[in-house]
Order: structure tokens, then sequence, then C-alpha cells
């Protein structure tokens, strides 16, 4: 009997890895785009779902962005029915909000989770692979942003309904799926869009990460990954403090909510900046930069009469021993 490809039986452990954590009988959706990484993950689903209990779909979403999508999307799915899944195509109307990229982006997300709740799925399941996550990391780095960004993207998220959004080849390089593909006689399609300079993903790909590898001795893109793994793990130990925390030291206020200055001064600046901006982002929707969040933290540990603080969608002001969050035209 031939062995398995290495490539096919990297991947296909990796999805049966995700999908034993799913109960059985559930439904799960593969985003299925018809390039090399949605294809092996699709061809794998298609191979490890029914040896588990469940019932594989892949849903794509036709963005009408280049001419042919249509064409492009309606092969993905006729190649996924080969694999055993039953295939959707969905065409979207996109906007040009936040760029066309983000915006492809979110219509994309949109149908995906539409469709799950229509067929009461329990995952959808996305083909990110390593080498997105390195390239998310080093944007991240690039924005300045903090430790969030450079998180990265979760292997496992679910949202507030039980919905999981699962990555079951954030461990698998890229070159991986291409390899799947071809042992498996799999073809995939190659979006121009992945190798036009004018996004900065596709510089990061071709441009910064070929000359970190050369310059600094391969390995970059799994030392990124393992960075993105570390800081999760550091986020989620952050957060079980501040959810204990901010019990004990935030009341609601008449027009917004107040934190106590003396215990926001006695924490760390990380937990204290955290707190701020979790506060912030839960009771107003908004999320505050750096800048804005260090602003914040001095009406607590540098406080010489300043104040009120503009922020997004309210401000901040020192009242006593509080500060003050009050929603915007308050």
């Amino acid at each position: 009997m031939p062995s398995l490809p290495p490539a096919v039986a990297e991947i296909r452990l990796a999805v049966r890895t995700a999908l034993a954590e799913l109960p059985e009988g559930a439904t799960v959706i593969v985003a299925l785009s018809g390039g090399a990484d949605s294809l092996a993950l699709a061809a794998a689903v298609g191979f490890e779902a029914p040896k588990l209990g469940l019932r594989a779909a892949s849903l794509t979403v036709d963005h009408g962005l280049q001419e042919g999508s249509d064409a492009v999307a309606l092969r993905a799915a006729k190649t996924a029915a080969g694999l055993g899944l039953d295939p959707l195509v969905v065409k979207v109307e996109v906007g040009e909000e936040g760029g066309p990229e983000a915006a492809a982006r979110d219509a994309r997300h949109r149908v995906l989770r539409d469709a799950a709740s229509d067929v009461a799925a329990a995952a959808v399941l996305l083909g990110h692979t390593l080498d997105d996550q390195a390239e998310t990391v080093l944007l991240g780095l690039a924005r300045g942003s903090g430790a969030t960004s450079l998180q990265g993207m979760a292997p496992v998220r679910e949202d507030d309904d039980g919905l999981r959004w699962i990555r079951p080849l954030l461990g698998v390089r890229r070159e991986t799926t291409r390899a799947f593909c071809t042992a498996s006689d799999i073809e995939f399609w190659d979006d121009p869009h992945n190798s036009e300079s004018r996004f900065a993903r596709v510089r990061v790909r071709e441009r910064v990460l070929p000359v970190l590898e050369s310059e600094l001795g391969p390995g970059i893109a799994e030392a990124l990954a393992r960075t993105a793994e570390q800081l999760r793990e550091d986020a989620e130990a952050f957060d079980e403090m501040i959810h204990e925390t901010i019990e004990d030291i935030v009341e609601h206020a008449e027009a917004g909510i107040s934190v106590s200055v003396a215990a926001l001064a006695a924490n760390p600046a990380a937990l204290r900046n955290r707190i701020i901006r979790l506060v912030v982002d839960s009771e107003f929707g908004a999320s505050l930069t750096r800048t804005q969040t260090v602003e914040v933290a001095r009406l607590a540990t540098d406080w010489s009469g300043q104040g009120p603080i503009d922020l997004p969608g309210c401000s901040a002001t020192r009242v006593g021993g509080r500060i003050v969050f009050t929603a915007s035209g308050r």
C-alpha cells in the first residue's frame, strides 16, 4: 500500500484534531475561496468529517470584484461537491467602506454567519495558515497597536451564540497546502489580488518576510506564530485578572460608568490600561489608542487638574476619587 504524501498526512491530522472537539452529528461549513489553502482544508474535511459523524458543507462567496469571479466560484463549488461537501455559492455586493479588502472580508463574514445560522452549524472552518499568521503579526507590529494585534488570529473563537470559528491550518505552512493539492490532483486558483503590491499584506508576504528570512535566517514565520501564541496565553491570563478586579472597582454612574482612582493607580500599568480599554469598549463600544489610554490613566496616576478628556463615544473626567466616563453629548 503506497504511503500517504507528507502534506496530505499533516493537513488531515490538523483537521482531524480540530473536528474532534465538535459533537457528533454537528454540521460544519468550510469557507471556500478556490485557493490552495481552502481547497486543502475542504478536501481534508471531506475525508475526516464522515468518520467523526459530522456533516460538511462549503460556502463560496462571489464578491464580484474581479472579472470571471462567478466562474471561479462555481468551479470551487464543483470541486467541493466532488470532495464530499454540500456546496453553496453566494454572490454579494461589496461596499467601499474601509477599503476593498476590509469590505470584502466583512461581507464574507456576514454571509458565513447567516449560512451557519440557517443550517444550525456548530462551526465555520477557515483556511488561514501559519504564513497568514506571521503576516498578521508583522502588520500588527507595524501599526504599533500593542499586544492585542500581535496575538494574531485565534485558532478557535466562539461567538456569543455558540458558533465556533476554527482555523485548523494555523500551524501549517502555505507551501504544504499547495503540496496537498498537487498530491491530491486538485486544481486550485491563484487570486491575482495576492500578487498586487498595493495591498500591505502582499508587500509583507513578497518583500518583508523574504528579506527577514534572508538576513536573519530561516524560521522567521514560525517564530512570529509562536510569539502570537504566547501573547494570546498572556492575554487570557490578563483577562481573568481584569474580570476579577473590575467588579470591585467599577460602578455605574448617572450618564455612564466610573472607576476607582485608587484602585487604578494601585494596579500595574499593563493591567490599568487594559481595564480602561475594557471599560470604554464594553460601555460605549469604542476602541482607544494607546495615547488615549495613557491620558486617561494619568487622571489616576499623575493628576494636576487636567480633563475632561475627549474620547471616541465618550469623555473621561476625574470627580473626587473616581474617573467618570460619560457618553458624548451628555
